[in-house]
């Protein structure tokens, strides 16, 4: 079995360019869409869209690799960086958690300038520190034994994939950056949005440079090029949407290591770049909706409820799970069961929260609009 690098045209990826010309329209359309709402909210609400944005692709991107973080402490860093006042859950942050969120400030931060070695080896570290599987790290690998990914167990194992030998990998990245760099909006050779992304992830895999990172760099790389082609950073939910069909992800990677012709990859990747682009104009709305709701009881509120109300949005638009109960607002707040009853009740009377069931099984939802309240309540009455 040959894998890509070893064809002889490697690495210049085969693909239909009129195939992807309808998603690359919807692309730059959907984008322009984006950038438009998110101008229209406050600065720091849209910092604070691009601190929950930024937080969930650093948790997902490391989700896909089977990697747990904390959100509080990854969003926490992020606040840091960004210049907010922190609380208690800074300190909690670990080394990887503050590593993670350093490669994606970074990546936002420097998204317009050109690809380097010497960017790649600074966020190596921060993606695999502590690790002790590592042998090299901030440097491309040196290992004389194949670079291999593997299922199954010893001597039952199954072949997904063997990347170019050690020694060929400078050399391989040295072109590689050189095609990115070329490819760019403002380069001799300026490829689509989408399919100058979608490559520059199947392109970094099948190198797989690194001892361990490369799923989350490659990413990274993705999420680096779509930000050039519309001149803005740091504005997909890619790995939110790759996460939630992972499985998929790394079938259409297998199967697009083994040839160079990319049309299957690119439009599962044009698919996925799109639903990335939905998810963070959902986001967007869900900031503006918060805005709106605090303006609608400012000054009719106290403070436990106000604590309440902030601690759902910060678990973002799916809020609690299961729905806010009096327990939890007991938690949160502090307050007795009857101080509890009457808050709850006053914010539904209000109109920021609804109410659903009865007895124990009563809950509170955010009062949102239809788009981020309908599932729920479909799912409760039934």
């Amino acid at each position: 079995m040959k894998w890509n690098w070893q064809h002889k045209n490697w690495p210049h990826f085969e693909y239909d360019t009129s195939a992807l010309q309808a998603l690359e329209d919807s692309f730059i359309k959907e984008s322009a869409k984006l950038i438009g709402a998110s101008e229209i909210v406050a600065e720091e609400q849209r910092q604070r869209f691009t601190i929950d944005l930024m937080s969930e692709e650093a948790l997902k991107s490391s989700r896909i690799e089977g990697e747990i973080l904390n959100r509080d402490s990854v969003a926490s860093s992020l606040l840091r960086q960004f210049g907010f006042a922190l609380d208690d859950r800074m300190s909690q942050a670990n080394d990887k958690e503050r590593g993670v969120a350093a490669v994606m400030l970074d990546n936002y931060r420097s998204y317009d300038e050109p690809l380097t070695h010497e960017r790649l080896f600074e966020w190596h570290p921060c993606i695999v520190t502590r690790s002790l599987l590592v042998r090299d790290i901030g440097i491309y690998r040196t290992s004389p034994e194949p670079m291999r990914i593997v299922s199954g167990y010893e001597g039952n194992e199954k072949v997904h994939y063997e990347a170019p030998p050690a020694d060929r990998v400078p050399a391989e990245m040295d072109t590689y950056i050189q095609w990115f760099n070329n490819s760019a909006p403002d380069g001799n050779n300026p490829l689509p949005a989408l399919t100058r992304a979608g490559i520059a992830h199947v392109y970094f895999e099948a190198i797989h440079p690194f001892d361990d990172g490369n799923g989350r760099i490659g990413r990274a790389l993705s999420e680096k090029a779509l930000a050039q082609s519309i001149g803005k950073p740091g504005l997909f939910a890619l790995s939110h949407v790759i996460e939630k069909e992972r499985p998929e992800y790394y079938r259409q990677l297998e199967i697009n290591q083994k040839q160079l012709s990319v049309d299957n990859w690119l439009f599962y990747f044009a698919r996925a770049a799109l639903d990335a682009t939905a998810h963070s104009q959902k986001l967007v709305r869900f900031i503006v909706e918060k805005a709106q709701l605090f303006d609608r009881v400012r000054g009719q509120i106290n403070e436990r409820q106000k604590k309440a109300l902030l601690r759902i949005f910060a678990e973002g638009m799916d809020g609690f799970k299961g729905g806010m109960s009096a327990k939890n607002y007991m938690q949160i707040t502090g307050a007795p069961i009857a101080t509890t009853t009457r808050d709850l009740q006053s914010l539904v009377e209000l109109g920021a929260m609804v109410k659903t069931g009865r007895l124990k099984g009563t809950r509170y939802w955010l009062n949102l609009s239809e788009e981020f309240d309908t599932p729920r309540l479909e799912h409760l009455n039934t």
